[in-house]
């Protein structure tokens, strides 16, 4: 009869451990998710991390973010990542070094749109992204690079973020030297302008 009950509190306490395994967040991004130049704890995306683990039930973010990474190296990457983490929710942060690198719009969609669709055949939510570029790329390529994500998120029926770093690119103050990644300081911002569509994927 003991044994019974002790093989009974056992089979509880993994229950309830796996009841309160935290779900998955996980952001594929570039530079601008990876803490590009300053410390990995202030980038948008630990600070993210620790808004999660507050909640109940919690979650927890997994930053699968690379320098320099192109939609089409996010595509390579992204299966064994889904496999791996098995997320609820998948942050697709990718474009702006293709665009920075010119290369054709319709690939960018093309590797974006099979980034989605591998994640929603997962069953995963997909919270899009997008960037915008320096003015000296000119109206035609930055406004068709705006057109990619927006046509995207409603042809796939995601959340949008219209642009990662909107009222912070702007400002010399929230920029590094480079004009192209966002200080420390900028980071809470960021995170509150991708907070608010991600919030509702949450729950």
């Amino acid at each position: 009869m003991r044994q019974c009950l002790w093989l009974l509190v056992f089979l509880c306490g993994i229950g309830s451990a796996q009841a309160a395994a935290p779900k998955t967040v996980l952001v594929l991004g570039d530079s601008l998710s990876a803490a590009h130049n300053i410390p990995v704890e202030a980038g948008w995306v630990h600070l993210l991390d620790a808004r999660l683990n507050q909640m109940v039930p919690k979650w927890t973010a997994i930053n699968a973010s690379i320098s320099g990474e192109t939609s089409l190296s996010g595509r390579n990457r992204l299966p064994a990542l889904l496999a791996k983490y098995r997320p609820q929710v998948l942050v697709l942060e990718l474009g702006a070094n293709d665009g920075l690198r010119g290369l054709p719009l319709p690939a960018l969609r093309d590797n974006l749109d099979a980034m989605i669709r591998l994640a929603q055949r997962a069953k995963v939510r997909v919270l899009l992204v997008g960037i915008e570029l320096p003015v000296n790329y000119g109206p035609q390529y930055r406004d068709g690079l705006r057109v990619v994500y927006a046509d995207l998120a409603r042809a796939r029926r995601t959340a949008l973020v219209p642009f990662l770093l909107e009222g912070i690119a702007l400002n010399p103050a929230l920029m590094q030297d480079d004009g192209l990644h966002p200080v420390a300081s900028a980071q809470p911002q960021v995170l509150d302008t991708v907070w608010k569509p991600l919030q509702p994927l949450l729950h």
